[in-house]
């Protein structure tokens, strides 16, 4: 279970991301967020955005049109 849950569904880029890092700065290393979306390219723009602030990309699950990213702040 992800320490902290946010649900962008129904946002288009750059919201996603957006939300994704400010959750991240509000989070201790160590701890998760779980990012739920349903635009097709937040998938993999929050993905790469994660990646590339050197923080974890633990898994990430399709539910049928939802996307749930499970990341972990180093």
């Amino acid at each position: 279970m992800a320490d902290v849950t946010i649900d962008v569904c129904g946002e288009v880029c750059p919201m996603p991301v957006l939300k994704t890092k400010k959750a991240l700065e509000n989070i201790n290393s160590g701890q998760t967020i779980e990012v739920i979306c349903d635009y097709p390219p937040s998938k993999e723009n929050v993905q790469r955005f994660v990646t590339s602030e050197g923080n974890e990309v633990l898994e990430v699950k399709e539910e049928g049109d939802k996307v749930k990213i499970l990341i972990k702040k180093r």
